[in-house]
């Protein structure tokens, strides 16, 4: 079997670049999915997340490593295990970063990557509700729609946010994200709107693209420092090799990536001789520089009001919300985790905005838990650019075996500093005026946690990944970088890697939509390639 493209992983990235490579004609394509179908129930709806996220047939259901900074607690990781990827089970916020996050990317010298470059990029793709203008885009794949359910608390959490500086604006996607906002979806009339099927489904039956599911990628066929082709095991158990006259095209993930690299030989030398690897190119940053936004999540009973902990916590309340889906699409079955934002500076030296909340109007302990049987809201605080680095590596010269993921979460003084910042911030947004009718009384961490030791110990105890790992392939000409500004990986001819991993630092908020417009960045440098 022989393709001009080989893409593995079918997650956002994947769908993307299938699309617009296969759009040219005389090119053929094979798209490699080392999941399934994703035809399950729980995908569509939007609530869904809850039943897809740590369910095996949807999710790798990896973990972390124990986490020091986390008081020794292991994470739960989940990464998507469907086609769609990740954006077939996560929380379907479109969140572009700030202008400042892509200026720098540029600032490193990674051309053509600033924020007046990569904005016409995510346009092309961009199917705004409210149409086009100087900012968005209409009439692209991907969908882009306001929220379907309103909650009383979470209009009075903006106003307080305002009465402590945070202005209310109408959306974050603009380039300074300055302020609370409610949160723009990728949802098509209330259902989940994944890569798969904005940019995969509609070209499906293109003859010169081919789509292959449960089919894991072992490894890298190469000759010498040139990739020829991937070695892959079916469903069946069968091992074949595919063959790539063009190009291989890693689109796997921040986790699935550099696990594929190392496996290949390409990573650090030291590190894979350890694992058994023979050394096939000494790539020291391949699965280094891996971070993510921790977020911590306070919680506050407020008294006065309706939250989705009462709603759902009575039959009759399901029953209400299945119908008003059902009939609507619209209520809180349309919810994603968090409904509304807000973003601001942990200290007056900061440049830009540093910190961001997510908040919803329920509680739990920990996702995947009962909800709490009283009213409650959870303002859940993460830093922006985390200092903190980790890392993915193989354990051992098994392609079916997850890898060792550690981030090293609050590791750095400056971390553990906005994690205190951002607690107290939140305090003062709970005891605004705006929030006093609803009596708030902070549960998480407590009132009696005051001091910034027992805040940060508070943080520990509470912080957990919003599951936006980046960076382990990371674009840059520095020692540690894996590929370059056009995506190809540094000394192995006829490969790249194009998805999130290659972000050198994280973007300002959810991850998802810069993946979109890196894969549509990297099809143009492919199919410039084709074209000259």
């Amino acid at each position: 079997m022989e393709f001009d493209y080989i893409i593995v992983g079918a997650g956002t990235a994947g769908c993307v670049l299938a699309n617009r490579l296969s759009a040219r004609r005389g090119l053929n394509v094979l798209l490699l999915e080392a999941g399934g179908k994703d035809d399950y129930f729980w995908i569509d709806i939007p609530v869904g997340y809850l039943y897809t996220i740590g369910n095996p047939r949807t999710d790798w259901c990896y973990a972390t490593e124990p986490e020091p900074g986390l008081g020794g607690r292991r994470i739960g990781y989940a990464r998507g295990k469907v086609l769609g990827g990740c954006s077939s089970i996560n929380a379907m916020i479109h969140m572009r970063g700030q202008r400042s996050d892509y200026d720098h990317w540029a600032a490193l010298g990674n051309r053509g990557w600033s924020w007046d470059e990569v904005l016409p990029v995510f346009k092309r793709s961009e199917d705004y509700q409210h149409g086009a203008d100087a900012l968005h885009g209409a009439g692209g794949e991907l969908r882009v729609e306001e929220r379907r359910v309103n909650w009383e608390i979470l209009d009075a959490w903006r106003a307080a946010a305002a009465e402590c500086g945070i202005p209310s604006i109408d959306e974050f996607n603009r380039g300074d994200n300055f302020g609370a906002a409610y949160f723009q979806m990728n949802q098509r009339r209330g259902r989940r709107w994944s890569a798969s099927k904005a940019f995969l489904r509609p070209v499906r039956r293109r003859p010169n693209l081919e789509v292959q599911m449960e089919s894991l990628v072992e490894g890298l066929v190469l000759d010498g420092r040139r990739a020829v082709g991937v070695r892959l095991r079916g469903r069946a158990g069968g091992r074949r090799t595919v063959r790539a006259r063009r190009q291989v095209v890693l689109a796997a993930g921040a986790i699935g990536s550099p696990q594929i690299l190392q496996l290949s030989g390409i990573g650090p030398g030291a590190l894979l001789r350890e694992r058994g690897v023979a050394v096939v190119h000494d790539l020291p940053g391949v699965g280094e520089n891996l971070h993510d936004h921790l977020q911590i999540r306070s919680i506050y009973k407020v008294r006065n009001t309706v939250t989705l902990n009462r709603r759902a916590g009575s039959l009759l309340g399901k029953v209400g919300m299945a119908l008003e889906y059902a009939l609507r699409r619209t209520g809180p079955l349309t919810m994603p985790p968090s409904q509304l934002g807000a973003f601001a500076k942990s200290g007056p030296d900061e440049a830009t905005p540093n910190i961001e909340w997510h908040v919803q109007p329920l509680s739990l302990d920990k996702f995947g838990d009962s909800l709490h049987p009283f009213d409650a809201i959870t303002p859940a605080v993460c830093n922006l650019r985390p200092t903190s680095r980790g890392h993915v590596r193989i354990k051992r010269a098994a392609p079916a075996a997850a890898p060792a993921i550690t981030l090293n979460y609050l590791s750095t003084e400056e971390d553990r500093r906005v994690a205190v910042a951002g607690l107290r911030f939140t305090r003062r947004i709970m005891a605004a005026p705006a929030l006093r009718r609803f009596a708030p009384e902070e549960w998480r961490p407590g009132p009696e946690v005051q001091t910034d030791a027992d805040l940060q110990s508070a943080a520990a105890a509470l912080g957990t990944t919003i599951f936006h790992p980046v960076g382990t392939c990371k674009m840059g000409s520095d020692p540690m970088a894996v590929v370059d500004d056009r995506l190809r990986v540094y000394g192995i001819d006829r490969l790249r890697v194009v998805d999130a991993s290659i972000m050198p630092h994280i973007t300002s908020g959810n991850t998802n939509a810069p993946t979109v417009m890196i894969a549509e960045k990297g099809a143009e440098f492919l199919l410039d390639e084709v074209a000259g």
